[in-house]
């Protein structure tokens, strides 16, 4: 079919966008800094579920940083994503600043399901279908703890 290669296309983009996206602004990084960027963000498809979390989690995420995670299930599976309590992202008025951005789809242009943050963690979130698009942002100040995430699959 014609998704397969789409779908490797896309995770080629995205990988290429979150090493580029990391090095903004500042020219002279370490190695081991510019490593942790390219690993801030996943796609992910692990069959029994798994966790990602914010960089440093539960120390506080670094700023300027953008992560995306995909989580991908089988066909004809769902996605059930639970944040843990341990949960602190900078509150701001409609999440405009530090936030999760969550989307029903592979794509940031997928239906949106919520944008989430300050001290409460958001409610358990379930698919409609097999992926799972999540975007961390954080701007240039007020870092705090992050989050910590757990996803499992099941049948439609």
């Amino acid at each position: 079919t014609l998704a397969k290669p789409f779908l490797k296309v896309v995770a080629s983009l995205i990988i290429f966008h979150l090493s580029g996206a990391a090095k903004k602004g500042t020219e002279k990084q370490t190695t081991s800094e510019t490593q942790k960027s390219v690993q801030c963000g996943t796609w992910t498809k692990h069959a029994d579920g798994g966790i990602f979390t914010s960089p440093n989690y539960p120390s506080k995420y670094p700023p300027d940083r953008e992560c995306i995670y995909i989580i991908e299930a089988a066909p004809r599976q769902c996605i059930e994503l639970y944040f843990d309590e341990k949960y602190s992202i900078e509150p701001s008025w409609e999440c405009k600043f530090d936030h999760i951005e969550v989307r029903d789809g592979p794509f940031g242009f997928s239906p949106i399901i919520g944008r989430f943050c300050g001290q409460q963690n958001p409610p358990v979130i379930k698919s409609s279908g097999r992926f799972l698009w999540i975007k961390f942002f954080a701007d240039g100040e007020l870092e705090s703890m992050g989050f910590s995430a757990r996803y499992n699959f099941t049948p439609e």
